[in-house]
């Protein structure tokens, strides 16, 4: 059976008659994660390893390996946007990223949010972005 998108998903709720109908048709699609299975999945996706990732953001080790291993199970927002940029996300899996973690999403509205956007729009590394941030008078995120 083919996985429907996100996407299909939030279509088929707006349009359900009854919540229980929409939930009992799609209990198979439904996702009840934790942010460390969620990153691990990532690695594997992207064939990264962990060590390399934590080594990218520039955070401290001991703090990235509790995160990755479900011991930080709602890290600072701006690890997990580290992590994002670190790890080469595409905006739509760091939104999710954020999710898993407890995080408020990216928020376009928003220009530091915005330069984080940009930033992994356009595969900067955790170094050119933070230099992007202050270049543009935020806070870096490292």
């Amino acid at each position: 059976m083919m996985k429907k998108d996100t996407e299909e998903l939030e279509h088929e709720i707006e349009k359900a008659k009854a919540v229980e109908h929409y939930l009992e048709e799609n209990r198979h699609e439904l996702q009840d994660m934790s942010l460390a299975v969620f990153l691990q999945g990532l690695l594997e996706e992207k064939q990264l390893k962990k060590a390399d990732v934590i080594r990218r953001t520039g955070m401290e080790p001991t703090y990235g390996y509790h995160i990755f291993d479900g011991h930080k199970k709602h890290p600072a927002r701006s690890k997990v946007l580290l992590l994002a940029l670190a790890m080469g996300l595409t905006v739509k899996e760091a939104q999710h990223l954020l999710y898993y973690a407890g995080c408020e999403a990216l928020y376009a509205r928003n220009s530091f949010d915005s330069i984080i956007w940009y930033a992994l729009e356009h595969h900067l590394n955790v170094i050119d972005a933070n230099l992007l941030l202050e270049r543009l008078g935020e806070k870096p995120l490292a």
